[in-house]
């Protein structure tokens, strides 16, 4: 902490002098690009001059930059490839199945070309350092920040001599699991078990480590090339080598106290916080939610915050596993079956992920619906109440709104942090990525209860009902209530997270 402090008089005066120009580059899913965007708009606010780059749809369904940023923050689109077996119009994980990511990565290489264009094109429009406009988009990019995939990008810095930073979206105890090449190198993991321990590199007590076979699997299959040709922990290793002079994280040492000297000594340079980047309270009429589709259907959304309106307080369980959870029939069937035995109210934005062939999204959504078993919608609707919506529904609404009074969710680290704004304790459902491992600190904060799955990430819809009951209904619930609300105000100290936002952009002044 006193490394990050001693940053924050350069904050002031780098707002004080010519804005830096910072060109934002997100790998393309959804999980990514909206922690870019807000720490985009983050810095926006603080002055700086900030370029988004993304494809063309993906910055259309991220919607339009705010009035009151569009003089300091501005999106350019980079045409994707095509890629042979790549569904048509996919431009994010979203779009693809699981199976297909890899060749979305493999497309993703190929924008290298037409950025390298851009940031020549970006170099050459500027004026020289010490030139000051109006924003700063003609001043020659001061940083790139990228996300772990452009192992590609180092040729292109090094040519114009622009420094780069990575930007985990990650929890820091993921980067840590994961551990630099050399320590790797030095205790290679080469079975799934050597997954479900604590790396030799963290030197102290934690629970870092994923505790079921198929997390292990999933993340040993990091450490593999796949379609690209390439492995992702191939990928972050070279970016963060060759390329990166800070590691900036979304986190911050309140959330996971430790990790970050460790981070720094173990990379060689500096691990940095941005803070949590909580969203901010929704609005109360209207629809500013940080989604992945903004072409949303009015009267489906107006359904939905009705049918809430008319809930007790604290009566609902919302339950989310993102646009991109890898979801079985199985997974669906036995979930839906467990909200149901629960008996108690629900509202459940159900997704189904998008075929091979097709990112048609209402396609994807009558796909979900042939997920339920059948007569369940009208059961439950008939019973205590529970309603599905296989479309997009606005998530921060739902969780401020006062019906809420828990959350069943897949552990993103974005969901995480929604949740704790609005202090609603958690029925987890870890099911890939970083999931397992950013559940891990949770139950000793006691702000949710986890539910019992199988070593092959199975689980039945008796362990669904047990844990949606000790939240909902259970005396339990009400002290996770409490610790939640306790943790939220830890973690939700604004003047704190503003703190290392500007501590942040001191670094970014000191290090170019």
């Amino acid at each position: 902490m006193e490394a990050t402090r001693e940053a924050a008089p350069m904050a002031a005066s780098a707002s004080s002098s010519s804005p830096l120009h910072i060109v934002m580059f997100p790998w393309l899913a959804f999980g990514h690009m909206i922690p870019f965007l807000e720490l985009a708009k983050r810095l926006a606010r603080r002055g700086l001059a900030v370029t988004f780059v993304s494809t063309p749809r993906n910055a259309a369904r991220l919607g339009a930059i705010p009035p009151a940023l569009s003089a300091h923050l501005r999106v350019v689109p980079l045409d994707l490839p095509a890629v042979d077996g790549l569904p048509e119009g996919a431009e994010s994980t979203a779009d693809a199945p699981p199976e297909k990511v890899g060749l979305l990565k493999k497309a993703f290489d190929g924008l290298a070309a037409p950025f390298a264009g851009f940031v020549a094109e970006a170099c050459a429009a500027g004026h020289g350092e010490s030139t000051p406009t109006a924003a700063g988009f003609s001043r020659k990019p001061d940083w790139i920040i990228l996300d772990f995939a452009q192992n590609w990008v180092w040729p292109i810095a090094e040519e114009h001599k622009i420094p780069c930073a990575m930007f985990s979206i990650f929890p820091a105890a993921m980067v840590a699991f994961v551990g630099p090449r050399q320590e790797n190198l030095a205790h290679p993991r080469t079975k799934t078990e050597h997954f479900m321990v604590q790396p030799p590199w963290i030197p102290f007590p934690s629970n870092v480590a994923y505790r079921r076979r198929h997390g292990a699997e999933w993340i040993a299959a990091v450490f593999r090339p796949n379609a690209s040709g390439v492995s992702d922990a191939d990928r972050f290793w070279e970016m963060e080598h060759a390329c990166c002079r800070l590691i900036i994280h979304r986190s911050c040492p309140e959330a996971e106290p430790r990790l970050f000297p460790l981070l720094t000594e173990l990379f060689a340079k500096p691990s940095v916080p941005a803070g949590l980047l909580m969203p901010p309270p929704p609005p109360a009429a209207g629809v500013d939610d940080d989604d992945d589709d903004v072409s949303m259907d009015d009267q489906h959304i107006a359904m939905a915050m009705r049918w809430l309106d008319e809930q007790p307080e604290r009566s609902v369980i919302y339950v989310a596993l993102g646009s991109e959870a890898p979801l079985t029939v199985g997974h669906v069937r036995e979930l839906a079956l467990g909200l149901e035995l629960a008996g108690v109210r629900f509202l459940w934005a159900l997704r189904a992920p998008p075929s091979a062939s097709s990112v048609n999204r209402d396609k994807c959504a009558a796909d979900a619906d042939l997920l339920l078993p059948d007569g369940f919608r009208s059961r439950v609707a008939a019973a205590r109440g529970g309603l599905v919506c296989a479309r997009w529904v606005p998530q921060l609404r739902i969780l401020a709104h006062r019906a809420t009074g828990g959350f069943l969710t897949h552990c993103g680290w974005s969901s995480i942090f929604e949740s704790l704004r609005f202090a609603l304790p958690l029925v987890m459902l870890p099911l890939f990525a970083d999931q397992g491992l950013g559940v891990q600190a949770l139950p000793a904060r006691e702000i949710g209860v986890e539910v019992a799955c199988n070593d092959d990430g199975s689980f039945r819809r008796d362990a669904i009902a047990a844990a949606v009951r000790q939240v909902m209904v259970e005396e339990k619930g009400k002290a996770l209530s409490r610790k939640a609300e306790e943790l939220r105000d830890v973690l939700g100290d604004e003047g704190r997270q503003e703190m290392y936002l500007d501590e942040l952009v001191g670094y970014l002044q000191r290090y170019k």
